[in-house]
């Protein structure tokens, strides 16, 4: 499972949008945001970087891994 931290989240539609991003990437087994914890968490053989981008692309900001 890889972690990133993301910043700019802040409400249940923001999850869901981040959750259709990611899910749509080959290679991505199961996504799962945490708002609270300001984390994205998901397993599978996607490469971080297409995954970061997916997040940048639905207008959010990673901050870390």
């Amino acid at each position: 499972m890889l972690v990133l931290k993301v910043k700019g989240m802040n409400c249940n539609h923001c999850v869901r949008a981040i959750e259709q991003a990611v899910c749509r990437i080959d290679g991505v087994a199961s996504v799962r945001v945490d708002l609270d914890k300001a984390e994205v968490r998901y397993t599978g053989s996607a490469a971080v970087a297409a995954v970061s981008q997916a997040i940048a692309d639905a207008g959010y900001t990673v901050s870390e891994r």
